[in-house]
């Protein structure tokens, strides 16, 4: 037998879908990353509670601020706004900075991601495809965005239109059926199973 390669590296991230309305959230940092980071944060959830705090900040960030009712605090970074958060990010250009609020969240407990600095990160902020309420997120280990940009797009093109429709109708469907969990269960699987020959047939 030949000599066995290297295992191959595995994404073990495990993938949650927070209700960032719900949680509070610091980023710190007002240029085009922490920008960039609002950004994406407000696209797939618009009401999300964030507060920011940089010396400065863009005008398109006062803008985004605004329109989402994100606070905007003008300053230098202290400890003292991880205070009451769930997770923070990091999005400065200052390399120091961004490692020292890293070491102050794990102090606190607190989720942290530090922008372009992957051993730094707990969470990544991947590729993500939203069509009403099918939500599908995307990761690549924080190896490539630009891998998960073109597998959004993908998706974002493959996915019909309808879908958010199909869903409410299954929803409806589930609501009235009779019977215990697995009853439903088989039901709901049942009259799924043409969406999964679908796909197959597309192969």
């Amino acid at each position: 037998m030949g000599a066995r390669g290297p295992m191959e590296e595995r994404n073990e991230l495990y993938p949650v879908f927070l209700k960032v309305n719900k949680l509070n959230i610091l980023v710190v940092g007002g240029g085009q990353v922490g920008h960039e980071k609002l950004h994406f944060l407000f696209k797939s959830s618009p009401n999300a509670k964030v507060e920011v705090v940089a010396k400065w900040f863009l005008p398109e960030t006062e803008e985004l601020a605004k329109k989402h009712g994100a606070k905007l605090t003008k300053g230098r970074y202290r400890r003292k706004y991880l205070k009451n958060r769930h997770f923070v990010i990091a999005a400065t250009n200052d390399a120091k900075l961004n490692k020292r609020v890293y070491k102050h969240a794990k102090k606190r407990y607190l989720l942290a991601n530090i922008a372009d600095t992957p051993e730094l990160c707990d969470f990544y902020m991947g590729g993500i495809v939203n069509k009403g309420h099918v939500k599908i997120a995307i990761s690549t280990n924080g190896k490539s965005p630009t891998a998960a940009k073109r597998l959004r797009q993908f998706f974002e093109e493959v996915i019909p239109e309808n879908v958010n429709q199909m869903v409410e109708n299954l929803n409806e469907y589930r609501s009235n059926i009779k019977g215990d969990f697995e009853a439903k269960v088989d039901q709901m699987n049942s009259i799924t199973e043409s969406l999964k020959v679908k796909n197959k047939s597309d192969d």
